[in-house]
């Protein structure tokens, strides 16, 4: 081999080393970015995803505690209409979410969700049980709880105790109404808390029920009607 055929050798390799660490240290980015994606840090990884696309989010945080009333028999269906308790919004939901969920935790609480993306079918059957707008959504309009922009949310404190809200989840009555006075200051405050949290982070309230919050401009999305899976 002459000189300049080994030159051209060395040179070739150093090249493909070069190549070969810029590549690693690129997937190790990668990694660390999808990481921290995955458990909730303050990375989060949003590209290539459509704001309208329907998304779990426990894929997103980790920092969510979940009491999926409908994959269970404790609710006002008594039935279990979910196979499994998986919450899905559109990203867009998620993203605002997220966001809220940061500023409770920098305040010593955390969002505990009940519901989220619900399937038509499953709005139907509430609507035979529960036929009152104030509390159901009519099917034939649809829920934003259909069009993945809407959750049913309360707090948790730093040892996983629920705020006193004044009513469970899914009561029908006017104390459940953020408009009912006839409670204590703290369930007016508590309440106070997670609106003024949730509003501030492009969610509106529902006047008649205090744990339900609509991603503003939701109700343009679709109509949705599938079923997650469940491993």
């Amino acid at each position: 081999m002459n000189f300049k055929s080994y030159f051209l050798s060395i040179l070739t390799l150093l090249i493909l080393i070069s190549c070969k660490s810029t590549e690693s240290s690129f997937v190790k980015s990668r990694k660390t970015l999808s990481n921290n994606y995955l458990t909730g840090n303050s990375i989060a990884i949003y590209e290539g995803i459509n704001d309208t696309t329907f998304v779990n989010l426990k894929d997103f945080s980790s920092d969510f505690v979940f009491d999926m009333k409908y994959a269970t028999d404790d609710n006002f269906l008594k039935s279990k209409v979910y196979d499994c308790g998986e919450c899905y919004l559109r990203l867009k939901t998620i993203k605002s979410l997220v966001e809220a969920n940061e500023e409770f935790k920098s305040l010593g609480y955390r969002i505990k969700l009940y519901d989220c993306y619900r399937p038509l079918d499953v709005q139907k059957k509430m609507w035979v049980i529960m036929p009152n707008a104030d509390y159901v959504a009519n099917p034939a309009k649809g829920s934003i709880h259909n069009r993945g922009g809407a959750v049913d949310i309360t707090l948790i404190d730093e040892n996983g105790i629920e705020l006193d809200m004044g009513t469970s989840f899914d009561f029908f009555g006017p104390e459940a109404s953020h408009n009912y006075q006839d409670i204590s200051r703290k369930i007016r405050k508590n309440r106070a808390l997670l609106k003024s949290v949730m509003l501030k982070h492009n969610f509106k309230s529902f006047d008649s029920e205090w744990w339900h919050y609509n991603l503003i401009d939701s109700s343009k999305d679709n109509l949705a009607n599938f079923k997650w899976n469940c491993n």
